[in-house]
């Protein structure tokens, strides 16, 4: 067996590892909490008084004109000036779930506006609160836009968990940036790496393929395919 398949079969399972303990549950937690705060913000963008509502405009746009590996280092390495000391995971999953709000509350912000003001008209008309339309009647519309760009954005922080790596954090590029240290073959391991990533990334883009169309059954947004 030549060397080099030799040992990309010997790090497979050490690089496969880091991934599945550190790099899948840090987008999985990212995306959770980061949609969760991007629900939030879109929500007072729209709904809250002018003052909130640009407390959140501001957040939006400082997370979206900062590089987030720039966020990581002020999180990881710049809070420990002031006395604040978070371990490595932590910070990535602050820094992370921050970026994913900001830019999630965008896509979810244009899927509510997208909504007809007539959907509001009739769900007050049945008797509907405004925090019943919203739940009932506009955010189950709202989803059916969001899907595509919001699979987009979970399968983009997927990757962009590589960052990580510049705080520490032991998941997957840093676990391949480790045995590069012991082997001296970048070019292997950087390689087989970049095709792990993209084994996840087309494993997502599968579901998100098969969740569209279950949300396009249901007479959402796209055709339903054959």
């Amino acid at each position: 067996m030549p060397p080099s398949l030799q040992l990309m079969l010997d790090s497979l399972w050490p690089l496969l590892r880091a991934g599945l303990v550190f790099t899948v549950p840090l987008a999985v937690l990212s995306f959770a909490f980061g949609l969760g705060i991007g629900f939030a913000v879109a929500v007072i963008r729209l709904f809250a008084p002018r003052p909130l509502a640009a407390i959140a405009a501001a957040y939006v746009w400082f997370i979206r004109g900062t590089p987030l590996l720039v966020q990581l280092f002020v999180i990881f390495y710049g809070l420990p000036s002031v006395g604040i000391l978070i371990d490595a995971f932590p910070a990535a999953l602050i820094g992370f779930s921050l970026s994913v709000g900001a830019y999630t509350s965008e896509i979810i912000r244009a899927a509510l506006s997208s909504i007809p003001k007539g959907q509001w008209e009739a769900a007050y008309s049945i008797g509907m609160t405004p925090r019943q339309a919203m739940l009932r009647t506009i955010v189950p519309q709202a989803v059916r836009v969001a899907v595509p760009p919001l699979s987009n954005s979970f399968i983009s922080l997927v990757k962009d968990t590589s960052l990580a790596a510049a705080i520490t954090v032991p998941e997957l590029f840093q676990e391949a940036q480790r045995v590069v240290a012991a082997t001296y073959e970048p070019l292997i391991l950087y390689i087989e790496a970049a095709l792990i990533y993209l084994a996840f990334s087309s494993v997502l883009t599968l579901l998100q393929s098969r969740l569209e169309r279950r949300f396009a059954t249901y007479g959402g947004f796209l055709e339903r395919r054959p």
